[in-house]
């Protein structure tokens, strides 16, 4: 069971790179390293997360809401 956690949690980190990816490309924001990408998707996954425990929603949807609140720097 902990192997499908740690499995789902990483397709939510590349599925939130990819809505990154995407979402700057949208607002015309030059696209950060890999590097970078990777751990901002880390950080809104578990944020997203977090938010789906306290409020009982689907983290997919909190992740695409968390992403669109890009701005530019």
């Amino acid at each position: 069971m902990k192997n499908m956690i740690g499995f789902i949690k990483q397709q939510e980190q590349k599925m939130a790179v990819r809505l990154l990816t995407w979402q700057y490309q949208k607002k015309n924001i030059p696209i950060p390293s890999a590097t970078e990408l990777d751990n901002q998707a880390m950080l809104i996954v578990n944020e997203a997360h977090r938010i789906a425990r306290d409020r009982g929603r689907n983290v997919i949807s909190i992740l695409k809401e968390l992403i669109s609140d890009i701005r530019k720097p």
